[in-house]
Protein backbone atom coordinates (compact mmCIF):
# COMPACT_ATOMS: atom_id res chain seq x y z
CA UNK A 1 0.00 0.00 0.00
CA UNK A 2 1.48 3.18 -1.22
CA UNK A 3 1.57 6.27 1.64
CA UNK A 4 0.29 9.87 0.17
CA UNK A 5 3.55 11.85 0.09
CA UNK A 6 3.94 14.62 2.63
CA UNK A 7 3.71 17.84 0.95
CA UNK A 8 7.18 19.64 0.67
CA UNK A 9 6.95 23.17 2.48
CA UNK A 10 7.62 26.02 0.21
CA UNK A 11 10.60 27.09 -0.17
CA UNK A 12 10.24 31.07 1.40
CA UNK A 13 12.34 33.83 0.63
CA UNK A 14 14.54 35.12 2.90
CA UNK A 15 13.98 38.61 3.81
CA UNK A 16 17.35 39.65 1.58
CA UNK A 17 16.09 37.92 -1.08
CA UNK A 18 12.58 38.90 -1.30
CA UNK A 19 13.86 42.49 -1.18
CA UNK A 20 15.37 42.06 -3.93
CA UNK A 21 12.58 40.27 -5.57
CA UNK A 22 10.43 43.76 -4.81
CA UNK A 23 13.09 45.78 -6.30
CA UNK A 24 13.74 43.63 -9.45
CA UNK A 25 9.78 43.26 -9.74
CA UNK A 26 9.12 47.12 -9.68
CA UNK A 27 11.92 47.62 -12.01
CA UNK A 28 10.33 45.34 -14.55
CA UNK A 29 7.06 47.03 -14.01
CA UNK A 30 8.17 50.56 -14.47
CA UNK A 31 11.34 50.63 -16.79
CA UNK A 32 9.06 49.30 -19.70
CA UNK A 33 6.65 51.97 -19.34
CA UNK A 34 9.36 54.77 -18.83
CA UNK A 35 10.85 53.71 -22.11
CA UNK A 36 7.75 53.42 -24.13
CA UNK A 37 6.73 56.74 -22.85
CA UNK A 38 9.73 58.80 -23.64
CA UNK A 39 9.83 56.58 -27.46
CA UNK A 40 6.36 57.44 -27.69
CA UNK A 41 7.20 61.08 -27.00
CA UNK A 42 10.11 61.50 -29.04
CA UNK A 43 9.33 59.33 -32.08
CA UNK A 44 5.80 58.10 -31.97
CA UNK A 45 6.82 54.93 -31.67
CA UNK A 46 6.54 51.92 -29.29
CA UNK A 47 9.24 50.39 -27.60
CA UNK A 48 8.24 46.96 -29.56
CA UNK A 49 8.44 48.59 -32.55
CA UNK A 50 11.62 50.17 -31.76
CA UNK A 51 12.91 46.98 -30.98
CA UNK A 52 11.64 45.90 -34.09
CA UNK A 53 13.38 48.82 -36.36
CA UNK A 54 16.95 48.62 -34.21
CA UNK A 55 17.17 44.34 -34.72
CA UNK A 56 16.89 44.35 -38.15
CA UNK A 57 19.38 47.62 -38.34
CA UNK A 58 21.69 45.13 -36.87
CA UNK A 59 21.28 42.26 -39.21
CA UNK A 60 22.87 41.33 -42.42
CA UNK A 61 21.75 43.39 -45.49
CA UNK A 62 19.02 44.78 -42.91
CA UNK A 63 17.04 41.80 -43.21
CA UNK A 64 15.74 38.45 -40.49
CA UNK A 65 13.59 35.60 -40.87
CA UNK A 66 10.13 36.91 -38.87
CA UNK A 67 10.63 33.56 -36.50
CA UNK A 68 14.45 34.82 -35.77
CA UNK A 69 12.95 38.42 -35.23
CA UNK A 70 10.50 37.54 -33.00
CA UNK A 71 12.97 35.26 -31.13
CA UNK A 72 15.24 38.86 -30.76
CA UNK A 73 12.70 40.66 -30.15
CA UNK A 74 10.61 38.46 -26.84
CA UNK A 75 7.39 38.69 -28.91
CA UNK A 76 5.48 36.12 -30.87
CA UNK A 77 5.09 35.82 -34.41
CA UNK A 78 1.51 36.80 -34.39
CA UNK A 79 2.16 40.22 -32.08
CA UNK A 80 5.42 40.96 -34.61
CA UNK A 81 3.25 40.42 -37.65
CA UNK A 82 0.95 43.36 -36.59
CA UNK A 83 3.70 45.40 -35.35
CA UNK A 84 5.65 44.27 -39.12
CA UNK A 85 2.23 45.40 -40.79
CA UNK A 86 2.26 48.94 -39.44
CA UNK A 87 5.55 49.60 -40.10
CA UNK A 88 5.43 48.36 -43.49
CA UNK A 89 2.26 51.06 -43.61
CA UNK A 90 5.05 53.54 -42.97
CA UNK A 91 7.25 52.92 -45.08
CA UNK A 92 9.80 51.78 -43.03
CA UNK A 93 9.78 47.56 -43.15
CA UNK A 94 9.03 45.50 -46.14
CA UNK A 95 8.28 41.53 -45.95
CA UNK A 96 9.46 38.78 -49.19
CA UNK A 97 9.56 34.98 -48.62
CA UNK A 98 12.94 33.99 -47.77
CA UNK A 99 15.24 33.63 -50.92
CA UNK A 100 16.95 30.66 -49.09
CA UNK A 101 13.51 29.22 -48.26
CA UNK A 102 10.72 30.56 -49.64
CA UNK A 103 8.54 28.73 -46.48
CA UNK A 104 9.79 31.47 -44.45
CA UNK A 105 9.06 35.18 -44.63
CA UNK A 106 11.63 37.87 -44.08
CA UNK A 107 11.43 41.38 -42.78
CA UNK A 108 13.85 44.23 -44.24
CA UNK A 109 14.31 47.74 -42.59
CA UNK A 110 14.12 50.14 -44.96
CA UNK A 111 16.45 52.78 -46.02
CA UNK A 112 13.64 55.75 -44.57
CA UNK A 113 12.90 52.76 -41.54
CA UNK A 114 16.90 52.58 -41.28
CA UNK A 115 16.88 56.79 -41.06
CA UNK A 116 14.32 56.92 -39.04
CA UNK A 117 16.25 54.03 -35.91
CA UNK A 118 19.11 56.18 -36.70
CA UNK A 119 17.29 59.50 -35.90
CA UNK A 120 15.20 57.91 -32.84
CA UNK A 121 18.54 56.25 -31.18
CA UNK A 122 19.98 59.12 -29.42
CA UNK A 123 17.27 59.82 -27.63
CA UNK A 124 16.49 56.20 -26.63
CA UNK A 125 20.09 55.71 -25.58
CA UNK A 126 19.93 58.68 -23.66
CA UNK A 127 16.73 57.60 -21.85
CA UNK A 128 18.34 53.97 -21.25
CA UNK A 129 21.40 55.82 -19.77
CA UNK A 130 19.44 58.02 -17.47
CA UNK A 131 17.35 55.22 -16.12
CA UNK A 132 20.43 52.48 -15.30
CA UNK A 133 23.79 52.81 -16.39
CA UNK A 134 24.33 56.85 -14.42
CA UNK A 135 22.73 54.76 -11.78
CA UNK A 136 25.26 51.89 -11.63
CA UNK A 137 29.10 51.54 -11.32
CA UNK A 138 30.75 49.82 -13.55
CA UNK A 139 31.13 47.00 -11.88
CA UNK A 140 27.31 46.67 -11.02
CA UNK A 141 26.71 47.05 -15.15
CA UNK A 142 28.81 43.82 -15.23
CA UNK A 143 26.87 42.28 -12.41
CA UNK A 144 23.96 42.95 -14.15
CA UNK A 145 24.66 41.78 -17.60
CA UNK A 146 25.89 38.67 -15.92
CA UNK A 147 23.04 38.30 -13.60
CA UNK A 148 20.41 39.10 -16.28
CA UNK A 149 22.14 36.31 -18.57
CA UNK A 150 22.04 33.80 -15.31
CA UNK A 151 18.55 34.61 -15.00
CA UNK A 152 17.01 34.59 -18.67
CA UNK A 153 19.30 31.03 -19.35
CA UNK A 154 17.60 29.78 -16.18
CA UNK A 155 14.18 30.72 -18.04
CA UNK A 156 15.42 29.91 -21.52
CA UNK A 157 18.49 27.94 -21.67
CA UNK A 158 17.87 28.72 -25.68
CA UNK A 159 17.26 32.25 -25.33
CA UNK A 160 19.73 34.35 -28.33
CA UNK A 161 21.14 36.38 -24.93
CA UNK A 162 21.87 32.89 -23.99
CA UNK A 163 23.36 31.26 -27.32
CA UNK A 164 24.91 34.43 -28.19
CA UNK A 165 22.86 35.18 -31.53
CA UNK A 166 22.19 38.68 -29.94
CA UNK A 167 25.79 39.10 -29.36
CA UNK A 168 26.55 37.66 -33.77
CA UNK A 169 23.87 40.54 -34.57
CA UNK A 170 25.78 43.04 -32.60
CA UNK A 171 28.83 42.24 -34.19
CA UNK A 172 27.23 42.76 -37.89
CA UNK A 173 26.48 46.59 -36.88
Amino acid sequence: METPETPQEPRWLDDEEDQAWIALSSMLMRLPAALDAQLQRDAGLSHFEYQVMSGLSMAPERTLRMSELAAFVEGSLPRLSQVVTRLEKRGWVHRSPDPTDGRYTVATLDDEGYDKVAATAPGHVEAVRAYIFDALTRAQVRQLATIGRRIVGAIDPGHPLVTGTVDRLRRNK
